[in-house]
């Protein structure tokens, strides 16, 4: 039988991996001029492979009907994708977050596995060829009309699978063809918004962003909160990032997929009713980080307060904290006030953020499709 895939990215390899299992002669059809381009980029170029977590645990974290995957999940497990690359020769690793990764760091290893194995099971790889249209006779799928290197061309197959992927990171190839083609065959298309994506803010939160951007915090807590309820939406404890436009980085686009999915999120948006609260000193309790603080300031009681936070806190930041705690910059630290130490300390675990939106789906590291709440 002849298969053809349209799309070589992680799904469609892997589908043309088992579809060639069982003797069929299979044939990728990829539009850019190699097949991975996105499962490159995964990781910060690491490649997060898999999780460690059971089945069960794995399908809770997922913030979308996560009972819909249970099937899949168990058909081809979080192992057997592990199991898959060691028989290959490529070491994983378990980090935090029960995140696996290759041993060595490099998302290339593993596109080099699948490409190995692709060719050890006869899958045919063919590159610069942009699938147009599926061809359907009688109701069914004959084959497929597209361009190869600009000229138009018609292949015929048994049976095609369609795993062009969604419509975020395009420079990648993810288009949004796939639902153009969808939709011909009779498919109805749901609105695609942007996830696990960089969060905007505006005004005041503008500012302090701008002032601090490309600052990268380690080991930072945060909450995603709706104020108007005082529901937490989504907490973490890693690594974020101050943008331009806004913030990014692990843990803002774990949060941006739950907020996405938070009801009336639109609304909240506008009315400047979400905020971002982030600890930076989440190892420390608020009283524990006021004797830090006393500490500091015991040894530079003679300097001014602008000139006090170096070992607090990362350079680029501090401008913005001294600006933020009304304390006069040039006052001498043995003059600040016990109301403004414990103030400074209340912005240190609380630094507030007012979220205005996501940033576009071209920017997204997936598309999310329905939009369903897990309540707690």
């Amino acid at each position: 039988m002849k298969v053809i895939v349209i799309g070589g990215g992680p799904a469609g390899i892997m589908a043309a991996l088992n579809a060639s299992k069982f003797g069929n002669d299979v044939t990728i059809l990829e539009k850019m001029e190699s097949i991975g381009k996105k499962l490159l980029i995964t990781g910060k170029g690491r490649c997060n492979i898999t999780s460690s977590l059971p089945i069960e645990e794995f399908i809770q974290n997922v913030p979308c009907n996560g009972m819909f995957l249970y099937s899949s999940f168990n058909k081809f497990t979080n192992q057997d994708i592990i199991n898959m690359l060691e028989k290959e020769g490529l070491k994983v690793k378990e980090e935090r977050g029960h995140r696996i990764f290759p041993v060595t760091d490099n998302a290339k290893d593993v596109l080099n596995v699948f490409i190995k194995l692709l060719k050890k099971q006869n899958v045919k790889i063919q590159t610069n060829t942009k699938v147009e249209e599926i061809i359907v006779e009688e109701g069914k799928a004959i084959g497929v009309q597209c361009l190869f290197s600009g000229k138009k061309q018609q292949i015929f197959a048994d049976k095609i699978i369609l795993a062009t992927g969604g419509k975020s990171y395009s420079v990648t190839g993810s288009t949004g063809d796939g639902y153009i083609m969808a939709q011909k065959l009779g498919h109805t298309i749901i609105k695609i918004k942007p996830s696990l994506v960089p969060l905007t803010v505006s005004n005041e939160s503008l500012k302090i962003c701008k002032q601090m951007q490309g600052l990268s915090l380690k080991n930072v807590s945060i909450k995603i909160k709706d104020i108007s309820s005082n529901k937490i939406i989504y907490e973490d404890f890693g690594e974020m990032l101050f943008t331009h436009l806004g913030v990014s980085g692990p843990i803002i686009l774990s949060g941006s997929a739950h907020l996405l999915r938070f009801p009336n999120i639109e609304n909240l948006l506008k009315q400047e009713k979400i905020y971002l609260m982030i600890d930076l000193k989440p190892a420390l309790t608020e009283q524990q980080l006021e004797q830090r603080i006393l500490r500091d300031f015991e040894k530079q009681k003679n300097k001014e307060f602008k000139n006090s936070l170096n070992e607090l806190l990362p350079q680029k930041m501090i401008d913005t904290i001294v600006e933020l705690s009304k304390i006069d910059k040039e006052k001498k630290v043995n003059s600040i006030t016990r109301e403004e130490r414990k103030n400074l300390v209340s912005l240190l675990k609380n630094l507030e953020i007012i979220i205005a939106g996501f940033r576009p789906i071209e920017e997204a590291i997936i598309t999310s499709g329905r939009h369903f709440y897990k309540r707690n």
